[in-house]
């Protein structure tokens, strides 16, 4: 019953945004009690501490899962940004943004957890990247994946791209090519290019 609660109020929280959510919402979605998830979660923050946990630990488990696949490091970016669109469902309620405003605890404790799997899934695809050809061998690591870290974060932002003029879609899309042109050689603009195209 505990994942179940997990998984709805993940997928509701997503949708409609961690705020507008209430614990009487999610039992009248369920068909439960309110009484049954309290036996699980003593408050809304326990569970939302609990969601964000969850979704953590898949998409970790999905970026993994393409991490070791070990493709061309240009694709596999953007197999990676194709996989978090849809486990946060395109974020069509700035969750983040949500979660920073109204349980910022939560979200810096997350932030940091997040830095830290990125770093690591960053500097490898980058090093990898600069050994196949198509990242230039002159970048510094350790600054392309911190801006890249700060870019990614920079653009849930809704203060500086406000969710209505800026859909979340086309910023990954747009932020992910200009992270690539920034770092690529002439054999990655042409991959990166062709899967433009595609």
């Amino acid at each position: 019953m505990k994942e179940k609660i997990i998984e709805k109020a993940n997928e509701m929280f997503l949708t409609l945004g961690f705020k507008s959510v209430t614990m009487d919402d999610l039992a009248s979605e369920m068909g439960i009690s309110k009484k049954t998830i309290y036996a699980h979660f003593e408050n809304k923050t326990k569970l939302v501490e609990a969601t964000t946990e969850h979704l953590f630990c898949c998409i970790c488990d999905g970026i993994d899962g393409i991490l070791h696949e070990k493709n061309e490091p240009i694709e596999e970016l953007y197999e990676i940004k194709a996989f978090v669109m849809k486990h946060l469902k395109n974020e069509q309620a700035s969750p983040q943004y949500q979660l920073n405003k109204y349980y910022p605890k939560i979200y810096n404790a997350l932030k940091l957890k997040q830095f830290e799997v990125m770093q690591e899934c960053v500097i490898e695809n980058l090093k990898r990247g600069m050994q196949k050809g198509v990242f230039r061998d002159t970048i510094d690591v350790e600054i392309i994946s911190r801006l890249y870290f700060i870019g990614m974060s920079g653009i849930k932002d809704q203060n500086m791209f406000p969710a209505q003029q800026f859909p979340m879609p086309n910023l990954m899309e747009d932020y992910l090519e200009y992270h690539i042109r920034g770092i690529a050689t002439d054999m990655g603009l042409n991959i990166l290019n062709n899967l433009i195209q595609k």
